[in-house]
């Protein structure tokens, strides 16, 4: 495609004549110094430049409109005339610039991607310039957006600021066409490029003939791990002097950061992943210096750079990139709720090794508070509670919270906890009687020990273990859990241990069902001939009981009771 291509030069005569061909040249410089030299001369009020390029493959022409100036071809207001300029760049040079260069990867990620290229290399690159205008549409579009956007903080029409645009851009594209015809970017092989650096240091232009360097160093590599390899290859040689080594690593890390800031070029770089979650792994595992096992040459090498804290833009990259997927809607495992918090809590614990310089706490507690936010919504945690049974689900909303971070994201998930306490399906589980009865306090009581140890405001874990308190000592009742431990054969030690299993197993919730149980055990300590008892059962046959060793043992066991010693001591009987 676009073998054959020529430029029309049009003009315009008088406030509302027509366009009318004026030359067809071969030359895109010589086309545009004619039209400029038409309004010169006044012999137009309106010049514009039209590239047309044959397409072989369909046989149409592709029109582009490169160049256009006129008296009459925007109307502004007089008031207008001297409004500030709403430009983000005024000279050729701005396009160059870090925002600049990241709003044109924004605007161009598709043909970035598609041409395997970054932003440095299609400014320093007349035939991904020539490529690029060929598209038609694309090129036009890019500037309309920015003009549309630049023109809503300003009373300038938009018309003026894309024609301003397309001046500026046309001066940059026909500067780079000048400068690769005057052999200005030099196509050294890697052993050339540390005397190059050192050679342009002192020039004015040293950043954009270096980097035209540098993207004809590239232009021959086969995809992006290669131009990672061959970008880190010049650093083992980077000059020792101050100037020109900065010149060189500076441009390097800015086009390894370009590659990647571009989502097709990262994924190829870390490999295919199962889903976000696997991916964002790998992101960190690169961000923390670190490889997989199997990893490309390329990314390898730019771990081992990351873990020398080396390549600062470059990481910088990678860190946002982390921080914007976090923020991002897609599910880090779409299928599986439980996976998903798995991930979530793994990323985090290991990502928080990386912060520093190039990753605040500040911008990741917010990442993953919003991430939070979306695992709270009815339509995630109501999919994932939906079918699991009635304690299951209590259990499920707590191991969401114990994966989500935020006050307000776990304010928002304990309102989903009362609906499913208050259930009749809840309560009538917990007091089935097909199921046995320590086992149903059990549960209870292992649901409230996890409340207690949640992040929910106090007064949510206060009412939730309430709650749970009251249903295992309804079930207690029912089952007449104590009036069957005191009605059994055998004494006070007996029937005193037996509690304190109960107490210590996690059996009984705290509340209560626990204080009916202490107030029991207090009753058995204190009857005659507890202690003598006590010591009698523990003693070893034939042995004297090492009566102070059991004591300071019995006092333990009371204290994991909730019983303290000085109670305990105060109660026993001799």
């Amino acid at each position: 495609m676009g073998r054959e291509i020529h430029y029309e030069v049009f003009r315009r005569v008088g406030a509302k004549g027509g366009w009318t061909l004026h030359e067809v040249v071969s030359g895109r410089e010589t086309a545009i110094t004619m039209a400029q030299e038409l309004m010169a001369a006044d012999k137009a009020t309106g010049v514009k430049v039209v590239k047309e390029t044959y397409n072989d493959d369909t046989g149409d022409f592709l029109t582009l409109k490169i160049f256009e100036d006129g008296l009459n071809q925007v109307k502004i207001a007089p008031a207008q005339e001297d409004a500030p300029h709403a430009l983000p760049c005024f000279q050729p040079s701005d396009l160059y610039s870090y925002h600049a260069r990241a709003t044109i990867a924004r605007l161009l990620s598709e043909f970035l991607a598609r041409c395997k290229i970054t932003v440095t290399e299609l400014l320093h690159r007349a035939d991904m310039l020539e490529k690029l205008e060929a598209t038609g549409t694309l090129y036009q579009h890019a500037i309309q957006k920015i003009a549309v956007a630049q023109a809503h903080s300003t009373n300038i029409p938009v018309q003026q600021i894309v024609k301003s645009l397309n001046e500026l851009a046309t001066k940059a594209i026909n500067r780079v066409y000048r400068d690769q015809r005057n052999g200005a970017f030099p196509n050294p092989g890697p052993e050339h490029m540390t005397p190059l650096a050192i050679k342009l240091c002192a020039n004015p232009d040293s950043s954009y003939l270096f980097n035209g360097a540098l993207a004809h160093y590239l232009k021959d590599a086969r995809g992006w791990d290669d131009k990672v390899r061959r970008l880190l290859l010049l650093l083992d040689h980077a000059p020792a002097e101050e100037a020109p080594r900065a010149l060189l690593l500076s441009a390097v890390d800015a086009i390894i950061a370009e590659i990647l800031a571009g989502s097709a070029a990262l994924h190829d770089l870390l490999g295919p992943s199962e889903n976000l979650g696997h991916a964002l792994n790998k992101l960190v595992t690169l961000f923390l210096g670190k490889t997989e096992e199997g990893a490309k040459a390329g990314l390898a090498s730019l771990a081992g750079h990351f873990a020398r804290d080396g390549l600062p833009e470059s990481r910088t990259a990678v860190a946002q990139r982390i921080i914007a997927e976090f923020k991002s809607n897609k599910r880090l495992n779409p299928e599986f709720m439980v996976e998903e918090l798995k991930a979530l809590r793994a990323i985090a614990n290991r990502i928080v090794l990386g912060i520093g310089r190039y990753l605040s706490h500040e911008d990741l507690i917010a990442a993953f508070t919003l991430r939070s936010k979306r695992l709270v919504t009815q339509e995630a945690l109501g999919h994932y509670i939906a079918e699991a049974a009635p304690d299951d689900k209590l259990e499920r909303i707590l191991f969401v919270e114990d994966n989500i971070i935020g006050a307000e994201n776990k304010r928002q998930l304990a309102s989903y906890i009362a609906p499913v306490l208050n259930a009749a399906a809840f309560e009538a589980h917990f007091a089935n009687p097909k199921q046995p009865l320590l086992q149903r306090l059990q549960r209870l009581a292992q649901l409230q020990a996890r409340v207690r140890r949640s992040g929910f405001v106090m007064e949510t874990r206060e009412e939730v273990c309430a709650r749970l308190d009251m249903l295992a000592t309804a079930a207690a009742v029912r089952g007449r859990l104590f009036e069957s431990i005191d009605a059994r054969a055998g004494g006070p030690v007996e029937k005193a241990q037996t509690l304190l299993k109960l107490a210590t197993g996690g059996m009984l919730t705290e509340g209560l069902l626990a204080a009916r149980a202490r107030e029991m055990i207090l009753g058995y300590l204190a009857r005659p001939g507890f202690l003598s008892g006590y010591m009698a059962s523990h003693a070893a046959p034939g042995q004297t009981p090492d009566n102070e060793k059991l004591m300071t043992e019995l006092m333990e066991t009371l204290e994991k009771a909730g019983i303290t010693a000085e109670t305990g001591l105060k109660s026993i009987a001799a």
